[in-house]
């Protein structure tokens, strides 16, 4: 009894034994000019294996503390961008504060120590969410990998979303202009070796345009190692039909220069499958006519696109960098057929249509960027100078021919006609910003041009007789040109346990549409103030809050401004709107972080006069429309929580969730142009675990699965849908070679059906395109594979509206 009751006894004195042996390190880190350095990384490594047991990062005056230290011998390091400070060895046996740890400029390869962390840490700035991925088990994966268990990001078939928003990629601040599918497959061929964290940035500041919504910025590290790398990488996917993609990539680096060059080829072949019902309503609100249609489309292409960057170091002060970005699309095709039965109200057959046609185009994206930025004399102030031009030419030739029969089957009649469309677009854009630290604030500030000039042509041809009969009714010469001068300024100051970053961006706008055939000219002036505004409150390391608010700008598409017809068939297309105006948002976001792994997310968006794509179908007529419209209102609110944990090393664990509601209403111009309001409250859920499957961490593996339980596009409500998914990875080689499994949509239930039912509109579609695949995936990579490169694209927020 008496050993019974010692050990008790020692159970319950046992927290507060260990406690009273648990101390603090703390210091100052500091590069070789004595200069404190915000925010860097410091760790506690065990002496044997250099194996990291604990770390913080230094606050905005270099300060940092590291807490719940257990008396031992170890070694302690800083680290800045990638470069980090020599092993500091320190015997803890009270509270230690060194003094001062220096990251030293010269110190420029690692290779003598790897050093392995578990897991991932997030932490919360003024205006955004890092994602610390660095030397982290989830880092082993590619960069899409990477993006997918980032918190607040989600993957809606082939698009990364935040707060159903599509998200805009960076890397190193500089933006990737490629589709939703063309950034996948670049973002696959990336090692997320090289990733030092993920940037959640949902509402952006000032620096960057009014336009655009949410941004993930992935930041890349940086060594100063010289030498030479390169990489092949291929994927082969089977769909329906089978896809391939092949690129290459090479980076050499100097003492001053730095040269990466890609290239990268694509060929696929996709099948597009919309299973589609409209009843047409009279004026007695009955159904008069059912039309159901069965649409297939294939597309086939091959697509190439190179880039070619130098950065060149002319002093320690001066850097100049270029970067050129080719998307060459010679020859794509679409192939489609349509076939309509025509029924009365009683279902009885009255008319079939068959329709077949096809087009022929080819795209050429050009663009070239010029920077140079100069370090002024005074720590942490610059200026930096950016050009770019891009330069955009699109053609397409469309033949459509229907056959129309009677109910037995019996020929009727022929419609067929023939189109040929061009579009040539020129942006020219220039920046000036400037960065200096004022008093214990950081404020910045710059000014930017930019010049776009669009023209787009389309003459329609009805063919007869085998003769093209030009149709002026239907042809049309429209140009657009832009003309847009901004300005901003921001500031941001920490103190304490608060920080705060308020900025405030100007733009006026001189913009003119005109439509010759039509008689249409367009014309919009405007100056706009956009403000932002950012709290950041950290109470302890395990609670953190946020308020942040940004008024933003979505301007028109070019191809959403023409006032052209591109049709399926003669009864179905879509058409452009020359009257389109900008629309303007409001933006409110508050979050709590507990612990860096709970993360709630609580956003109101007022989204003003959004332009969205509505259906609409004449029931006199018997035709249906995609109309480009602004909206009367739109406003999306929701509660986001995200849960992110290494549950053990070999297991790490995704769970984001959203309860939101998002609302649209617009003028229902078939109907009397009375208001009419589609809303929706949804749910959205996604779990994926990644684990580890082998002791040396070469074979990895992840299942995911999502859920959303509907939504809504313009006048269309979408169904349910679910998704899962399975990915397998090794590593070969000694980290040189890397083969990829990815399965998507094993269930086959990730499409679902969209309804448009209101008022006298009554119609909807199922469309299925090749969302079921198993994809292999291969990388290769020589040469000092180590180094980071200078790979980034072009950041301009007009190249977004071309395509």
């Amino acid at each position: 009894m008496r050993y019974l009751l010692s050990f008790f006894v020692f159970l319950f004195f046992a927290p507060f034994i260990l406690h009273s042996q648990i101390y603090e390190v703390s210091g100052t880190v500091k590069d070789g000019e004595n200069t404190t350095v915000p925010y860097a990384n410091v760790f506690i490594l065990q002496l044997a294996d250099s194996t990291i047991i604990k770390g913080s990062s230094a606050n905005e005056q270099g300060f940092f503390v590291i807490k719940n230290v257990l008396p031992d011998t170890y070694f302690l390091r800083a680290s800045y961008i990638g470069k980090m400070s020599k092993f500091v060895p320190i015997d803890v046996k009270k509270d230690v504060n060194i003094g001062t740890i220096i990251i030293a400029d010269n110190i420029e390869s690692l290779d003598e120590v790897e050093i392995i962390v578990k897991k991932p840490t997030v932490s919360r700035k003024v205006d955004r969410l890092v994602f610390h991925v660095e030397n982290t088990a989830i880092s082993d994966g590619n960069t899409w990998e990477v993006l997918k268990k980032t918190p607040g990001v989600i993957v809606l078939q082939d698009e990364l979303q935040i707060r159903n928003q599509s998200a805009t990629i960076y890397i190193n601040d500089r933006k990737v202009l490629l589709s939703p599918i063309e950034v996948r497959d670049l973002l696959e061929g990336f090692s997320g070796v090289n990733i030092k964290s993920i940037e959640v940035i949902s509402n952006p500041p000032a620096r960057y345009d009014a336009e655009g919504g949410p941004i993930l910025n992935i930041i890349t590290t940086k060594n100063l190692i010289p030498g030479y790398k390169g990489s092949i990488n291929g994927a082969f996917t089977q769909a329906i039909f089978s896809k391939h993609r092949f690129g290459t990539s090479h980076y050499f680096k100097t003492k001053k220069l730095n040269v990466f060059a890609s290239y990268g080829i694509r060929k696929k072949k996709d099948l597009y499958k919309d299973d589609s019902h409209v009843n047409f309503i009279n004026n007695s609100n009955s159904v008069f006519s059912r039309w159901k249609t069965d649409y297939e489309k294939t597309t086939k292409l091959l697509g190439h696109n190179a880039n070619v960057i130098l950065d060149y170091t002319i002093d320690n002060r001066n850097t100049i960098k270029f970067t050129s970005n080719l998307a060459y699309t010679p020859d794509k095709k679409y192939r489609n057929t349509s076939n309509v039965d025509m029924r009365d109200a009683q279902m009885q057959l009255d008319s079939t249509l068959a329709s077949a046609g096809n087009i022929d185009g080819n795209k050429t994206n050009l663009a070239f960027d010029l920077a140079y930025k100069h370090k002024l004399k005074k720590k942490g102030a610059s200026i930096s100078i950016n050009g770019h031009y891009t330069s955009f030419n699109m053609d397409e030739e469309q033949k459509i021919s229907s056959d129309y029969f009677n109910s037995t089957g019996d020929f009727m009649r022929n419609f067929s006609f023939h189109t040929n469309a061009i579009q040539d677009i020129s942006i020219v854009t220039s920046q000036l910003d400037y960065v200096t630290p004022i008093a214990q604030a950081t404020m910045e500030s710059g000014v930017k041009y930019a010049g776009i000039e669009s023209n787009s042509k389309i003459d329609f041809y009805n063919l007869i007789g085998g003769n093209r009969v030009l149709n002026s009714a239907l042809s049309d010469n429209f140009t657009y040109d832009e003309t847009v001068f901004a300005a901003y300024a921001s500031m941001v100051r920490n103190w304490d346990k608060w920080s705060l970053k308020l900025g405030l961006r100007g733009e006026y706008t001189d913009a003119k549409g005109i439509s010759n055939v039509l008689g249409i000219t367009n014309s919009q002036n405007y100056f706009e103030l956009f403000p932002t505004f950012y709290m950041l409150h950290t109470p302890s390391e395990e609670h953190s809050f946020s308020l942040s608010y940004s008024r933003k700008l979505e301007r028109p598409r070019y191809q959403d401004l023409n006032p052209f017809k591109t049709f399926r068939n003669e009864n179905d297309f879509i058409v452009g709107n020359a009257n389109l105006k900008p629309n303007f948002s409001h933006n409110f976001n508050f979050n709590y972080t507990l612990k860096g792994e709970y993360f709630f997310d609580l956003y109101y968006r007022d989204n003003g006069n959004y332009i969205s794509v509505i259906n609409f179908q004449d029931n006199q007529n018997r035709t249906i429309r995609d109309l480009s419209q602004n909206v009367l209102e739109s406003i999306s609110y929701g509660l986001d929580f995200t849960y992110s944990k290494s549950i053990t090393n070999a297991w790490f664990l995704y769970m984001y969730t959203s309860v939101f509601l998002e609302s649209e209403t617009f003028l229902a111009v078939e109907s009397n142009n009375v208001k009419a309001t589609n809303a929706i409250k949804g749910f959205y859920g996604y779990l994926a675990n990644y684990i580890t499957l082998s002791k040396d961490g070469s074979f990895t593996g992840e299942l995911a699965i999502t859920y959303l339980s509907g939504n809504i596009h313009g006048s269309y409500t979408e169904d349910s849908t679910m998704a899962l998914s399975l990915g397998l990875r090794k590593t070969l080689w000694n980290k040189k070679a890397v083969i990829s499994l990815a399965v998507e949509d094993f269930l086959g239930m990730a499409n679902g059906r969209y309804t448009s039912k209101y008022l006298n509109q009554d119609n909807a579609h199922l469309a299925v395109p090749e969302s079921q695949y198993a994809r292999v995936g291969f990388t290769y990579k020589f040469g000092n594979f180590k180094l980071s490169d200078n790979d980034r694209g072009i950041e301009k927020k007009e190249r977004d509206r071309i395509d």
